[in-house]
């Protein structure tokens, strides 16, 4: 069978990729060899997502009290938990499989790779190899735990973030090793729930991507939340212990033995890019990632990547935006589309880590504004002085805000706490639309709301602070 375009991997890069493919008017397959969705929707942001809920809402129940509320002890049922957490990744992978027939995109199960210019081999479970013609091939296959050599993991002793999310029982102790985003979530998750759990962080302090306000805040809150935080440190090795693991641990003082239940790997991940016919295509990478050019296609021409396995931050919205653009480029230069897509600005991204607080970030941290030689403008409001955070009883953290001395421009928004992983919008939309500090202030905010903060910040920043 022939196609205008093939996407091989069906996550939130490749099947975006796909519906915005047919949707233009080419004849679309996707290719998956496990279920649609890809990773986000059946391992990662969605069914995490469900689980951090349930953390959320247990943590409620702990403190009814402080709402007035009094409720009986509420226990875990931690393979209920688990149960839900699947089921919430089974309907929407199922809303996928909708969407590929609404949008008649033929979907070839199995594993796809690069067989020749303008064709893909698909290889069933069966072992039954089937060859399909392309015009266009999107490389879409994202990316996997990364396994550090003295790190592996075996899903016993040592696990990955998919074994973390079906365990069959809640471990009593749990070592995290790594800081990012899926490391303090899991950590948020188990914490609450009862398991003592230790953050082992390489870099001087933890979520290291963010600005150095926002680490500080939610080392404090962890560890008052009883989560032990270790940085400048290293899992060296680890070691079968009875029914749990022993680690040694380097730190700047010297080799420390911690015991645990299980140790999980949160070191980041690592792109699919085995297998797929890259060497033989002769398709260049670089650092373990596809090198494609600002519209993504590879040097080879016809054969295109998005999503985790090229440069760029490794978020489900990026590699959905990455898909679109993709396509629309292509659809452009056969005149199937009138216009030619603007490129991705990886300045203005949004980050978000749904950890409990929230984190959200979007542009130049303090630090690199400075270093990138701006004169700024920070301000800085607390959600203890938000009304609205006072009545949700949702007090921890602030937004951060940083602006250009000289002409107004909005560097950079940080925010931890509730719920802000909604709130960042505002300072991407204001970002791309080049809006100064005074246009955001004459624009009213509703009240009472924890999104104002935004606003009540950029009045910090140039001394027109009401509420603070």
């Amino acid at each position: 069978m022939a196609y205008d375009v093939i996407v091989i991997g069906s996550g939130p890069g490749g099947y975006v990729a796909a519906i915005r493919a047919s949707q233009l008017g080419f004849k679309t397959a996707v290719v998956e060899r496990e279920s649609l969705g890809g990773i986000c929707l059946n391992w990662g942001c969605i069914p995490t997502k469900a689980l951090l809920k349930t953390a959320q809402v247990f943590e409620y129940t702990q403190h009814s009290k402080d709402y007035g509320i009094t409720i009986g002890d509420a226990k875990v049922d931690f393979e209920a938990v688990i149960k839900r957490s699947r089921g919430v990744a089974d309907k929407m992978s199922r809303g996928v499989q909708f969407l590929m027939k609404k949008n008649k995109i033929d979907v070839l199960m199995g594993d796809g790779k690069v067989k020749a210019k303008g064709q893909v081999e698909v290889t069933d479970k069966e072992g039954k190899a089937t060859v399909y013609e392309a015009k266009h091939i999107i490389l879409a296959t994202g990316a996997r735990a990364r396994e550090l050599p003295n790190l592996k993991i075996d899903g016993k002793n040592v696990i990955g973030y998919r074994q973390a999310m079906v365990l069959p029982q809640q471990p009593k102790s749990m070592i995290v090793v790594g800081s990012g985003a899926i490391g303090v979530e899991f950590a948020y998750f188990y914490a609450t729930l009862g398991t003592k759990v230790t953050i082992v962080e390489f870099m001087p302090r933890i979520v290291p991507v963010e600005d150095e306000d926002i680490s500080k805040e939610l080392e404090k809150i962890y560890k008052k939340k009883g989560i032990e935080i270790m940085t400048n440190a290293s899992v060296e090795a680890v070691e079968a212990a009875g029914n749990g693991v022993k680690a040694k641990v380097k730190t700047q003082t010297g080799e420390i033995t911690l015991e645990a239940d299980v140790v999980l790997s949160a070191v980041g991940i690592a792109a699919n890019i085995e297998n797929l016919g890259l060497e033989t295509m002769g398709i260049k990478t670089d650092k373990g990632r596809v090198v494609v050019d600002k519209y993504y296609q590879t040097n080879v021409p016809g054969i295109y990547a998005i999503g985790d396995m090229v440069p760029g931050q490794a978020l489900a919205h990026v590699a959905s935006k990455e898909g679109i653009v993709c396509v629309e480029a292509i659809a452009y230069n056969e005149k199937k589309y009138a216009h030619k897509p603007e490129t991705i600005d990886y300045m203005n991204i949004p980050g978000c880590t749904y950890c409990a607080p929230e984190i959200a970030s979007v542009g130049y941290t303090e630090k690199a504004a400075k270093e990138a030689g701006y004169e700024v403008k920070v301000g800085k409001f607390p959600f203890s002085a938000s009304g609205k955070a006072s009545a949700a009883g949702a007090t921890e953290g602030f937004v951060k805000v940083i602006f250009d001395a000289k002409y107004g421009e909005w560097l950079g928004t940080h925010m931890i706490g509730a719920n802000v992983t909604e709130i960042i919008a505002e300072t991407v939309v204001a970002r791309k639309l080049e809006t100064t500090y005074q246009e955001v202030l004459d624009a009213i905010h509703p009240h009472p709301t924890m999104s104002e903060s935004v606003k009540d910040a950029i009045e910090v920043a140039y001394g027109e602070a009401i509420h603070l």
